[in-house]
C-alpha cells in the first residue's frame, strides 16, 4: 500500500459521544466488587458513628397565642377590620429573640462554660465514670463526675476574654487557679472571692473537689450565649391561625434542655404580661393628659350656657331645635372618638398605612356631615341657633369627659390584673428516646450513600475515560486490528512472582519467563498463533523482512508481544532475530536471560562486531540483540547508516527480524526505525489506550512517510462491558 493510499484511508471522526446503557450496566457489573465492598464499608462507618455519636434528645412545650384584649374602645374592631391583627410569625421572632433568649441565658448562668479538657473524640474513653443516677450534678456553671465536682457562682471577664478557654486546675495545696494560655490568671481558697491583679477578672466557686482531669473555664459573649441555645431551638405554628405554638429544644443533656425550655416559656410568658401592661400604661397616660382639660371645657361651656339663659330670660328650644342639637351632639362625640382613636394610631402607625388611612376617610365623612348640620342650623332663628351652639357644647363635652372617666378606670383595672394573652398548655417534657441519631435511618443512609458515591464514581470513570474495548472502535477509525490479544491470568502471575524475586533481591534484571515457552496452551499465546497466519499474508508485498512494533505510550505491552510473537514463530521452523530498539528503557532481554552486556547501541556506535551482538535464546532458530548500553544520542544512531546495513544484513540472513522500539508519542526513534521496516505493527492496550490516541500514532507515522499496516489490541480483559470474543469462545484441550 502506497503511501498517497494510506493518507487517503478514511478515519472516522471522534468517537460517539451518546450514552451507551447497556455498557454502563456493564461497568456497574464488571465493578460490583468494589461497589459491593464500598457498600458494606459505608454501612460499618454509618454503623459505628451511630453507635458511638453522642444521643441528642428533644424536648417540647406547647403555647397558646390568645386574640389580644383591650386598647381604645373602638380601635380593635378598626384593627380586625384591616387585619392588623399581630402575626404568629411575629410571637416566633420574639421567641427566638435575644431579648427572651438572653434573659433565660443570665437566669440560668447558661453563659459560663466549664468542662473537662480532654480530646473531644478519644477523651471519652479515658474519662472517669460519670455520676451515679439521682446524684444532683450542675446543669450550668459547673461540672460534675465521679472524680470531680465544680460549681461556679460568679465569672466576670473583659469584653474582649470573653468568649476565650481559661484553664482551671489545682495547685500543690489543693486551691483552684485560673491560667490564660501559660499565664496564670488568679488563685487562692476555694471559699474566697478570687481577682486578678487589676481585678478585671473575678472568680467565684460554689463546689470545689478538683478531680485528675483540668477544666476549661469560658464565659460566653451574650451573642455566643444566645446562638447556642437559638441552634437548637425549633418554633413553629401547629396548623394555620390557630394560635398555637409548638416550641422545641435539642440537646445532649436530657435535664439541661427541659430547664432551658421552661425557662424561655416562662420568660416569654413575664414579657408579654409587660406588653399588656405597657400598654395600658401608655393609653392611661393620653388619658390623665386629656381629662383636666375636658374638665375645664366642660366648666366654660356650663358658665356661658347659663349666662345666656339668665340675660335671654331662659329661651326654650324647640322640637326641631332639640332634635337637631341630638344630632349635632352624636356627631360631635364620634368626631372626638376619632381623634382619640387616631392619636393611639399614630404612634403605631405613618399615615400611609391602611389603618391610618381608613381613620382619616371616616374622619372626613363625618366632618361633612357636621357641615350639613351646621349650614341647616344657620337657617334657624338666632336665638335658637345661639342656645343650639351653647346646649351642643355642655352635650359634647359632658359625654366625652364621663366617657374618658369611665375609659380610664377601665385601664387602671386592666393594668392591675393583666395576665396577658399567652398560656402554656403543656408544659415542658423531654422524649425518653434520643431523637439523633436514628441507628436505623444513619445505616441506611450510609450505605446508599457508598453505594451511590461509588457507582457514580465507576460510570464516571467510565465515561471519562474512553480507552478501547473492542477491535471495531480501532476499525471505526480505520485501522486494521490483526489481533486482539486476551489478558493471560498466567502472565500475571508470573509478573507478580518476577516483582517479589525482584523486590527480595534488589534486582533489576530479573528474568521473564517467556509465556510461549512456559505455557503454551496460553490464550494469549494461541491468539499470537492466529497474529503469525495474519502476518504470513500481510507481509507478502513487504520490501524486507524487517517488522517494526510500535506503540503510542509505554507500560502497552509492545515487549511481551515482540517476544513471544518471536518465540511462536521460531517455533514453526522460521529464524527469527528479536532486536531490542529501545535504547533508553528497554528491557527485552529480560525475556531471554541475557545480561544486556553488549547489544544494539554498542554496534550502531562501532564499539562491538556484528557476531559479539548477537546472542542465543532458549528457543531453537531464535536470535536476540539486547538494547546494550544506554547511549546519550539514541536517536542519532539510529540515523547513522550503520542501522540501515545493519537490517539488511539481517533481513538477507532471517526469515523475520522483529524490532521493538520506544512508544512514537514521546520520541521519534520509531519513525526512524519505521523507515528501514518493510512492515510495521502498532500496539495499544486494552482500557489504557484510546482510539484517539492510537489514530494520533498512526497520522505520526505517516507524517515521517512510515506506513501502519494495522493494530494490535493487547490484555483484553473479561469484562460484562467486553462484547468481543475471545473469552467467550475457547477450545481447550482434554487433560485426561
Amino acid at each position: 500500500m502506497s503511501n498517497e493510499s494510506t493518507t487517503s484511508r478514511a478515519r472516522s471522526g471522534p468517537l460517539d459521544d451518546e450514552i451507551d446503557l447497556h455498557r454502563l450496566f456493564a461497568l456497574l457489573i464488571d465493578a460490583k466488587w468494589l461497589i459491593l465492598g464500598t457498600t458494606v464499608l459505608a454501612l460499618l462507618l454509618g454503623g459505628l458513628y451511630a453507635t458511638f455519636a453522642t444521643p441528642i434528645y428533644k424536648a417540647d412545650a406547647l403555647l397558646q397565642v390568645e386574640k389580644k384584649q383591650g386598647g381604645m374602645a373602638g380601635l380593635e374592631e378598626l384593627s380586625q377590620a384591616m387585619g392588623q391583627e399581630q402575626s404568629m410569625a411575629a410571637e416566633i421572632a420574639i421567641l427566638r429573640s435575644r431579648m427572651v433568649l438572653g434573659n433565660v441565658s443570665e437566669q440560668l448562668h447558661a453563659d459560663i462554660v466549664v468542662r473537662p479538657d480532654r480530646d473531644p473524640w478519644l477523651g471519652r474513653f479515658t474519662a472517669p465514670d460519670p455520676v451515679a443516677p439521682g446524684v444532683p450534678r450542675p446543669l450550668f456553671a459547673g461540672y460534675r463526675d465521679s472524680e470531680t465536682f465544680v460549681t461556679v457562682k460568679q465569672f466576670i471577664v473583659p469584653d474582649n476574654l470573653r468568649g476565650r478557654a481559661f484553664r482551671l486546675t489545682a495547685d500543690e495545696q489543693g486551691h483552684p487557679q485560673l491560667r490564660l494560655g501559660e499565664k496564670k490568671v488568679l488563685g487562692g481558697p476555694a471559699d474566697q472571692v478570687l481577682r486578678s491583679e487589676d481585678e478585671s477578672i473575678v472568680l467565684e466557686l460554689g463546689e470545689w473537689q478538683p478531680g485528675s482531669e483540668a477544666l476549661t473555664l469560658t464565659r460566653l459573649t451574650p451573642l455566643q450565649a444566645v446562638g447556642a441555645i437559638r441552634s437548637g431551638l425549633t418554633v413553629n405554628e401547629q396548623g394555620r391561625d390557630t394560635g398555637i405554638l409548638n416550641v422545641g429544644i435539642t440537646g445532649p443533656d436530657k435535664e439541661r434542655i427541659l430547664a432551658v425550655l421552661d425557662a424561655i416559656a416562662e420568660n416569654y410568658l413575664l414579657q408579654n404580661i409587660n406588653r399588656q401592661a405597657a400598654e395600658a400604661e401608655q393609653s392611661l397616660e393620653f388619658l390623665n393628659k386629656q381629662l383636666p382639660e375636658l374638665k375645664a371645657e366642660l366648666t366654660e361651656a356650663e358658665e356661658k350656657l347659663n349666662a345666656y339663659r339668665l340675660e335671654s330670660d331662659s329661651v326654650d328650644m324647640e322640637m326641631e331645635t332639640q332634635s337637631l342639637l341630638g344630632r349635632v351632639v352624636s356627631m360631635e362625640s364620634k368626631l372626638n372618638e376619632l381623634k382619640i382613636k387616631e392619636s393611639e394610631v399614630s404612634a403605631k402607625f405613618t399615615k400611609e398605612h391602611p389603618a391610618y388611612r381608613t381613620l382619616l376617610e371616616q374622619r372626613r365623612s363625618l366632618e361633612q356631615e357636621r357641615d350639613q348640620l351646621n349650614r341647616q342650623i344657620g337657617q334657624l332663628p338666632e336665638t335658637q341657633q345661639q342656645i343650639l351652639r351653647l346646649m351642643r357644647d355642655v352635650e359634647v363635652n359632658q359625654q366625652i369627659y364621663v366617657g374618658l372617666l369611665n375609659r380610664a378606670q377601665e385601664l387602671r383595672i386592666m393594668k392591675a390584673s393583666t395576665v396577658g394573652n399567652v398560656r402554656i398548655i403543656d408544659d415542658a417534657v423531654v422524649y425518653p428516646a434520643p431523637v439523633k441519631p436514628q441507628k436505623g435511618l444513619v445505616t441506611g443512609l450510609a450505605g446508599f450513600l457508598g453505594l451511590i458515591l461509588s457507582a457514580g464514581f465507576v460510570l464516571g470513570a467510565g465515561l471519562l475515560h474512553r480507552g478501547i474495548e473492542s477491535p471495531d472502535q480501532l476499525e471505526e477509525q480505520g485501522i486494521p486490528v490483526y489481533a486482539a490479544v486476551p489478558l493471560s491470568e498466567q502472565q500475571q502471575k508470573l509478573d507478580r512472582l518476577v516483582t517479589a524475586m525482584r523486590r527480595r533481591k534488589r534486582s533489576k534484571h530479573e528474568p521473564i519467563p517467556l509465556l510461549a515457552v512456559s505455557d503454551p496452551a496460553d490464550l494469549a499465546v494461541e491468539a499470537l498463533r492466529s497474529l503469525r497466519t495474519s502476518l504470513h499474508f500481510a507481509m507478502m508485498e513487504a520490501s524486507n523482512k524487517v517488522m517494526m512494533i510500535s506503540g503510542p505510550s509505554p507500560q502497552v505491552g509492545k515487549s511481551f508481544i515482540t517476544a513471544n510473537l518471536a518465540a511462536v514463530l521460531a517455533q514453526v521452523g522460521q529464524k527469527v532475530m528479536v532486536i531490542d530498539a529501545d535504547m533508553r528503557k528497554g528491557h527485552l532481554h529480560r525475556y531471554f536471560e541475557n545480561q544486556n552486556d553488549v547489544g544494539l547501541s554498542d554496534l550502531l556506535s562501532g564499539q562491538a562486531e556484528h557476531q559479539q551482538a548477537i546472542h542465543g535464546t532458549e528457543v531453537e532458530n531464535l536470535h536476540f540483540i539486547p538494547r546494550g548500553q544506554i547511549p546519550p544520542n539514541p536517536s542519532e544512531l539510529l540515523m547513522h547508516s550503520r542501522f540501515k546495513a545493519l537490517m539488511e544484513r539481517l533481513s538477507a540472513e532471517y526469515d523475520l527480524v522483529l524490532v521493538d522500539t520506544p512508544p512514537i508519542l514521546a520520541v521519534t526513534d520509531a519513525a526512524i526505525i519505521g523507515q528501514q521496516a518493510g512492515t510495521s505493527l502498532i500496539v495499544a492496550r486494552y482500557g489504557m489506550n484510546s482510539a484517539k490516541e492510537v489514530d494520533v500514532s498512526v497520522h505520526r507515522f505517516e507524517q515521517n512517510k512510515v506506513e501502519i499496516k494495522g493494530a494490535i489490541l493487547n490484555a483484553i480483559e473479561r469484562r460484562a462491558s467486553n462484547e468481543y470474543g475471545y473469552y467467550a469462545y475457547h477450545y481447550d484441550s482434554d487433560k485426561t
